[in-house]
């Protein structure tokens, strides 16, 4: 085999999750200190940001679309770095929409609709193409640890963006936030460049042992129209149940995302910096849960696809429990450990994703070859429609429960413990599991309604 030819190794791998890095410095800045902003110091309803991260989500419904593009090119770096400077031009666009919002809230709406389309287009192009790339470079026997790395690697962009940018976001101005987000912003452009620079020039001839095929020639209709590569992709029932599978289960996940940091700012008084920093605890516990499931059930030494199931449900059942125990925080704010709770929910929700992700990556390179980007993206738009309808429920549901209640603790524990109910009857889907096909691993059973629907 040609040098060029073979997987990638972990620096190569360790390379590609800069890009997930910079990927998450960008979009925790737009979804949750700005969301904040909003709310809290601009005194704007909560259904706003949760509208306009919902239009970014919406927007990467073009995932599938945007797969094609890359799988008809038969290249990668081009879509990745041009996603990632038109994700950059977004978040600094969020920002100056954000300090507009406090002059004219009219035109700092418009700019924000304007900017927040440009950031889903920017993850949908640059997270497509790069878990595509990951998926075709890497060993087969080695794609469930490279998930977790992956995943991780993004979840340290969240981390260090929370901790580091809001140091410097107090005392906090609107100028601030702006000159915050634009070197975050370009800061990543540069990171995630140098990451991916050369490294996809490798892979030119035979794919890799278990990769999917590298180059664009891979078959001779890698290049037929779009709606026929859907059809094609949609048709594998792999690819179609997993696909029902990843929107349930982040329709559950997402829910809690946009209300979180409101509610450290009404209920316990925190400052937009500390609340930021409340976000990088969260995101800490992410990394923690997602590294104990690595460790203890097999995935740095090959994928056990039952433990998968049992994580799942346990993440679930934990994310269940850490809501309920923030519902009952808010009632008791001067005394109870905000921050214990916050880092168990997002201890939680790491043990779910990473074995949900895991299962995604060992997918990737099922099914016909040249279809690598239309599968993923067609994932990808699942998750980013759960995602963009659950943190606009959790919004309206928030000032919905505002006009009921008379106490901000009262309207969020109700949304909390709603939540919670979610990630219950996610954690009974995976329990109901009796997929015929074993190597669809986790599919919801799912009848032919929904199917239909």
């Amino acid at each position: 085999m040609n040098a060029a030819l073979r997987p990638l190794g972990w620096a190569g791998i360790l390379r590609l999750g800069l890009v997930q890095t910079a990927l998450g410095s960008i979009v925790v800045l737009t979804t949750s200190t700005m969301n904040r902003v909003m709310v809290v110091e601009l005194a704007l309803p909560a259904m706003l940001p949760g509208i306009l991260v919902a239009l970014h989500y919406a927007i990467q419904i073009l995932r599938p679309r945007l797969g094609h593009a890359s799988d008809v090119g038969g290249r990668r770096t081009p879509w990745i770095i041009g996603g990632m400077l038109v994700l950059a031009l977004g978040g600094i666009g969020a920002a100056l929409a954000t300090a507009w919002m406090e002059f004219n809230p009219v035109a700092g709406i418009a700019l924000a609709v304007a900017a927040f389309l440009l950031i889903g287009l920017g993850v949908g192009a640059a997270g497509t193409s790069l878990l595509v790339l990951v998926a075709k470079r890497v060993d087969a026997r080695r794609r469930a640890q490279t998930a977790t790395v992956m995943w991780v690697m993004m979840i340290a962009g969240f981390v260090l963006t929370g901790g580091i940018a809001g140091s410097f976001l107090d005392p906090f101005t609107s100028t601030r936030l702006v000159a915050v987000t634009a070197l975050v912003a370009l800061s990543a452009v540069a990171l995630a460049t140098l990451a991916v620079w050369g490294i996809e020039g490798q892979a030119t001839g035979a794919p890799a042992q278990g990769a999917g095929p590298v180059t664009a020639g891979a078959g001779p209709d890698v290049r037929q129209k779009f709606s026929a590569a859907l059809r094609e992709a949609w048709a594998e029932p792999e690819a179609r149940r997993f696909t029902i599978f990843v929107f349930v289960s982040m329709l559950a996940y997402s829910a809690q995302d946009l209300i979180l940091e409101p509610f450290a700012g009404l209920v316990f008084g925190m400052s937009p910096g500390e609340s930021t920093r409340l976000a990088g605890l969260q995101n800490a516990g992410v990394l923690a849960g997602m590294l104990l499931v690595a460790l203890t059930s097999g995935l740095l030494g090959g994928t056990k696809r039952g433990s998968l199931q049992v994580w799942i449900v346990t993440g679930c059942v934990g994310s269940a429990a850490a809501l309920l125990s923030l519902a009952l925080g808010g009632f008791d704010a001067a005394s109870w450990p905000l921050h214990a709770s916050v880092a168990s929910l997002g201890f939680a929700n790491g043990i779910f994703a990473v074995a949900a992700i895991a299962s995604m990556m060992e997918l990737a390179g099922a099914g016909a070859a040249g279809r690598e980007g239309v599968r993923m993206g067609l994932w990808g738009a699942a998750q980013a429609m759960a995602f963009g309808l659950g943190g606009f429920i959790g919004t309206v549901a928030i000032d919905g429960m505002r006009l009921l209640v008379t106490t901000p603790a009262a309207a969020y524990a109700a949304v909390f413990a709603a939540e919670a109910l979610l990630f219950c009857a996610a954690a009974r889907l995976a329990l109901s599991h009796r997929a015929a096909d074993r190597s669809l691993p986790l599919a919801c059973p799912v009848d032919a309604q929904v199917l239909r629907s």
